[in-house]
Order: structure tokens, then sequence, then C-alpha cells
């Protein structure tokens, strides 16, 4: 049976998993006085790999959104560890974010990436909409504004959509009048890198692989933040693809595995699935219902949220909600035992994410008017 209003298939409503407490011990074991470790062996930190921006700054977000369950005393230590993390990180010479520090604290002379940039600066729009007038937000604040300047030479679809995400987070706070004429730079040129629609491949690459999710959230975000209608129908449009091709047969999230990924025109990768596309399907899928109302996306959420708690082409649990770790990926003969950084801060984000998702159903009575019914035809910046 086709839905009415996208022309997909409609599938069955996902089975609701249960919302488990906030738990933080794999968290802690993770974490030094200078930051998180990037990998683990099992659940052991694994100190030769040291310490990258990329995860710091998402453990950042991480204790901003435990805070709303378990009180800032809770998170207050963590935080502050990462805020400095990321000051330090900060090159003033060139205005970019190093990314990778050894085990004994030495920043390593690697190019800095515009994906650890853009991550940088959502961590750091998160603490200046959680922790208002506090001597931590505007320290967020200021180190938010000086890397600003930098995206404007981005060029990576990803980073981009991330910025906009941040963007969108500070210009919802007020506190950076300089963000919104970036913002819309930003909006145009995503939108410039999609170009006219494809409905067979409507996605601005030959080829998906990581985090894919988090570009139809930097449209949405950018349509639903500028009033263009035309950009959040492209962006739910490009989400509802995404949804379609990552439901297994079984009804269960599916996302692209990155042992070779998926080319267009062969054969997708199905293994080996990893925590960051079911997270950033859940915060696409949240951000698509907040935008439109419609209950296809909270339900595309609840899958993906499953996908950690045995929902999956395996049957098999990810995240360990008795120690809030996660295994580092689904092979197809089960988990990757390792339970790393970056796993672990998707169960946890994922958690709260969908905490948050089902506070604000209750709250919809109904879908906004103009949200867009099927997949967008246009699109205009």
């Amino acid at each position: 049976m086709l839905s009415r209003t996208t022309g997909l298939a409609a599938p069955q409503a996902p089975i609701k998993r249960p919302l488990r407490a906030v738990n933080r011990l794999h968290l802690d074991a993770l974490t030094s006085g200078v930051g998180i470790w990037q990998h683990a062996i099992g659940a052991e930190p694994d100190p030769r790999f040291g310490y990258c921006t990329d995860d710091v700054a998402r453990a950042l977000v991480v204790d901003m959104l435990h805070s709303r369950q378990i009180g800032w005393e809770a998170v207050e230590l963590s935080a502050r560890n990462s805020l400095r993390f990321l000051q330090e990180a900060f090159d003033y010479s060139v205005g970019r974010f190093l990314n990778f520090r050894d085990a004994d604290g030495r920043w390593l002379d690697i190019e800095a990436s515009e994906d650890c940039h853009a991550r940088a600066l959502v961590a750091l729009a998160s603490v200046t909409v959680e922790r208002p007038g506090s001597e931590m937000a505007e320290r967020a604040r200021q180190l938010f504004l000086r890397a600003l300047p930098a995206t404007a030479s981005f060029d990576g679809f990803r980073p981009i959509s991330a910025l906009l995400v941040a963007c969108d987070m500070v210009a919802t706070a007020r506190v950076a009048d300089e963000v919104q004429p970036v913002f819309e730079n930003l909006a145009a040129r995503l939108v410039a890198r999609f170009g006219d629609p494809d409905m067979q491949w409507p996605w601005p690459d030959p080829v998906l692989t990581y985090e894919n999710a988090l570009v139809p959230l930097g449209l949405i975000t950018a349509g639903r933040r500028l009033g263009n209608d035309l950009l959040l129908a492209r962006g739910c449009s490009v989400l509802d693809w995404l949804v379609e091709v990552q439901t297994g047969d079984a009804g269960v999230f599916s996302p692209i595995g990155n042992r070779n990924w998926w080319r267009r025109g062969r054969e997708r990768s199905r293994f080996d699935q990893q925590p960051i596309e079911a997270a950033s399907m859940i915060a696409a899928a949240a951000g698509a219902f907040r935008a439109t109302g419609r209950r296809r996306y909270a339900d595309a959420a609840e899958m993906a949220y499953g996908w950690f708690l045995g929902d999956n082409d395996v049957g098999i649990a990810i995240a360990n909600p008795l120690s809030g770790g996660c295994f580092d990926g689904l092979t197809p003969t089960g988990p990757n035992q390792n339970q790393g950084a970056e796993s672990t801060l998707m169960w946890l984000t994922a958690l709260e994410t969908m905490r948050e998702l089902r506070k604000s159903i209750g709250t919809r009575s109904k879908p906004r008017d103009h949200a867009p019914a099927g997949r967008a035809t246009g699109i205009s910046g």
C-alpha cells in the first residue's frame, strides 16, 4: 500500500522501545582529565589513539542534554573539561580547530577537517542554548564567533549542514546578530550542491557514505528558519528517500554499511552498520516532525531508535543501557565488541533526542498547514 502523503510504501508503525534512564557509567570510564578517549578495546579505553576534537565536541553536546535530566552539577566538571579542550584546540592563527591529540596531550600536526570544525561549533552552540547567561555560555559564544569566519571556505555538504544546525541554535538563542547572514550563505551553498531534483537519486554525490541524514536535516533547518517552503519540502523529500532505502524487509532500520558504502548503480553495503547513522536519522526525523507535524517522521525516528535496542538486521542490541555504552557497529554475525567514543556518544545522544521528541509529540495537535505533502519538484534559495 502506498502512502497518500509521500508516494512511498507506507511502513508498519515501528515498535515503541522504552526510554532508558541516563547512564554515564561507560562514558565516565572512557573519559580522562583531558577529554574522552577516541577508541576502546572492548569496554576499556585504548589510549594509543589519543583524543579528537570531534568526539570531545560530541561529549559536550551529551553533557548539555544530560543536564536537562540529571542536573547541572552532575555534568559540570565534564562539560568544563570539554569546553577547555575546544578552546585549546582552536588555532587562532588560522581560525580553525585542530583535531587530533596524543595520549600525552600533544596536538598532532594534521590538517584540520571541515567536519571537526562544524562539530565543534555545534557543541559551542549547545552550550550557549543550555547555559544562558552563564560564564560558560559567554566563553562558548566568543569562541563560536571567532571560529565562524573560517566556514566561508567550506565546501563539504555534511559540515555545511551541521553548521546550519549550529547557527540555527545560536540564532534561536539570540546571542549573535552576526549569524543570520552566515546562515543564509550556508543555506544557498547547500542548495547549490543539490541542483535540479533527481527522483531516482536525490543525493548531491554519486555515493552514500556516513552520517547521511545530517544533510536533509540541514535543508529542513534552513527551510524552516528562512520560511522557504520549497527548501523545506526538498529536505523532507531527501529524508523520505533515505528512510525508504534504509528500511529493511522486516521493517527495521537498515543503514548503509561502511564496508563499501553505496555507489549509485551498484549494490549497497549492508554491513558494517554504524551507530552514527541511526543517531543522525533520529535527529533528522525529529527535526522534520517539528517542522511539519507529520507522524511518519516520528515513526522513522522510532524505527532508528529501535535499531540500537535490537530491531535491526541481526536482531541483537547494539546499545547497553545498563552501562550507557554502545558497540562500534553491526556486522553480519553481530556487534563489533569494541565500545569507543563515537558509538557510545551516538547512543546517548539518540536516547535524549528521542526523549525530547516524545515530549513534543504530545504538544502537536495537527500538521502545519503548509507542511510539504510529498516529494518536492523544485527548490529556491
